[in-house]
C-alpha cells in the first residue's frame, strides 16, 4: 500500500514558522542581556516586534525558565535556566578555567579590572572578568561586546590575522568614531595592527571612551593561534602612559602562563 504524500511545502512552511519563532525568542534573550531588566513595551521596541507577539514569546520563555517576571514592577529579566546554559559553556570552556586564576593574580598585583575576550563574528565578546578593588572601576560586563577597531582586545584579536580577514570582519570603512581618538579608516587600522604585532600588545588610548585606557595582550591556544585577549582597563588618572609597558609586560607573563597550561610555549 502506498502512503499518501503530504502536499508540497506544507512541512517546509511549518518548519520555517518554527525557525522564525525560535529566532525571535533568541532575539528577546539577547535584548534582555543588554537591557538587564525591562518592561514589555521596551523589549518589544528593542527587538522590533509587536507588543502582543513579544508577550507571547516572553511568556513561553518564562514558562521554560529562560525569562523571569517580577509581578510588582512588571519587569522582565534573564531567568535561571538561561544562566544554567551559560554556566555549562563556562564549565566546558577550558580557556576560562585556565585563565581565571591568572586573572585573579593580576588583579592582586595591579588592583585594576582584568578581562578575557574572544572573537565572535565582527565583535569582541568578554567571556570572563575579575574586578579591581578600586572605588572607581573601569570594566565591561561579562557577555558584553566591544568594537574591534577601537578596543584593546579587538586589536589583539585581529592583529595576527590576514588583511583579507580583517577586511571581511570590518569592511572598508569608515568606522564609528566613539571619541576624537578613535581609528575610523581601514588604512589607519591596518597600520595600527602592524604596531600591535611589533610591540606584542595593544593600547586603547581613550579610543572608545574618554578618560579610559586599556592594554591588551594575546592568549594563544595549543596551535599557537590567538585564541583570546587578556586586557586591563583603568581610568587615565590612575593608568598613565608611563605605566603602559610595565602593565603590558605583566599581562604578557600571565598570558604566557595561560598558554603553557593550554599546552603551548610562553606567549612571547
Amino acid at each position: 500500500m502506498t502512503t499518501p504524500r503530504q502536499k508540497p511545502g506544507r512541512t517546509r512552511s511549518g518548519e520555517t514558522s518554527s525557525v522564525r519563532t525560535l529566532e525571535r525568542g533568541l532575539l528577546i534573550l539577547l535584548a534582555l542581556k543588554e537591557l538587564r531588566k525591562a518592561p514589555l513595551t521596551e523589549i518589544a521596541k528593542q527587538v522590533g516586534l509587536s507588543v502582543s507577539t513579544t508577550y507571547r514569546l516572553l511568556e513561553t520563555l518564562r514558562q521554560q525558565g529562560f525569562v523571569s517576571w517580577e509581578s510588582q514592577s512588571g519587569l522582565f529579566s534573564i531567568g535561571l535556566r538561561a544562566y544554567q546554559v551559560g554556566l555549562a559553556f563556562s564549565e566546558r570552556n577550558n580557556l576560562i578555567g585556565v585563565a581565571h586564576p591568572e586573572m585573579e593574580r593580576l588583579v592582586g598585583d595591579l588592583n585594576e579590572t582584568v578581562n578575557l575576550a574572544v572573537l565572535y563574528g565582527d565583535e569582541a565578546i568578554y567571556i570572563d572578568q575579575v574586578e579591581g578593588r578600586q572605588l572607581v572601576r573601569m570594566f565591561a560586563r561579562v557577555g558584553d561586546n566591544a568594537p574591534l577597531h577601537c578596543s584593546g582586545v579587538g586589536k589583539i584579536l585581529l592583529a595576527w590575522r590576514s588583511e583579507e580577514e580583517v577586511r571581511q570582519k570590518l569592511g572598508s570603512g569608515p568606522y564609528p568614531a566613539y571619541t576624537p581618538h578613535s581609528i575610523s579608516t581601514l588604512p589607519a587600522f591596518l597600520q595600527e595592527l602592524g604596531k600591535v604585532r611589533a610591540a606584542g600588545y595593544s593600547l586603547d588610548d581613550e579610543e572608545r571612551e574618554l578618560g579610559v585606557r586599556c592594554v591588551a595582550v594575546p592568549v594563544r591556544d595549543q596551535s599557537g593561534q590567538v585564541a583570546a585577549s587578556l586586557s586591563l582597563s583603568a581610568p587615565t588618572s590612575r593608568f598613565n602612559q608611563a605605566h603602559v609597558e610595565q602593565v603590558a609586560e605583566r599581562l604578557t607573563q600571565a598570558a604566557g602562563q595561560v598558554a603553557a597550561r593550554l599546552g603551548v610555549g610562553p606567549n612571547t
